[in-house]
């Protein structure tokens, strides 16, 4: 056996990312880190917004329209995202705490129904602020006119 030659591969020295398909469980969990040190950013926000709030109606004009401005509206819904699905997915591993979840068909489904339940609830803050349904129009009319 020794003796036998092997036909050379080409084959990578380590695995890369691009080597492996990504399952759920994986993207979750990468994720799920990655929306922690995004909440720990907006804590830094919701400070800024505390100031901002409890120093006069000045300083927060000039909060509100960072917020307001595009690249504001981009983060706080990706703020409320990273909540919204950070939540959800703490459920979810204080389910697997108890035992609950870890066959891999359980763990996929719950994954992937822990990403559909944060867009939803970003999707419904969307709505409800965008639509006039929480009061945001009245306000930034007030503000800005």
């Amino acid at each position: 056996m020794a003796d036998t030659p092997h036909p050379a591969r080409r084959r990578p020295l380590s695995p890369f990312l691009t080597v492996f398909r990504w399952p759920i469980t994986m993207a979750t969990s990468i994720a799920h880190r990655a929306t922690g040190v995004g909440l720990a950013g907006g804590a830094a926000v919701v400070v800024w917004w505390l100031f901002a709030v409890s120093h006069g109606p000045e300083t927060y004009h000039e909060f509100y329209l960072a917020a307001a401005s595009p690249v504001g509206q981009f983060f706080l819904y990706g703020f409320a995202w990273a909540l919204a699905y950070h939540f959800f997915n703490g459920i979810r591993h204080l389910a697997w705490d108890f035992g609950f979840g870890f066959a891999r068909k359980d763990a996929d489904i719950t994954g992937m129904i822990v990403i559909a339940l944060s867009l939803l609830t970003v999707a419904g803050i969307y709505a409800l602020i965008h639509f006039g349904i929480a009061g945001y129009f009245g306000v930034r009319q007030g503000i800005e006119g």
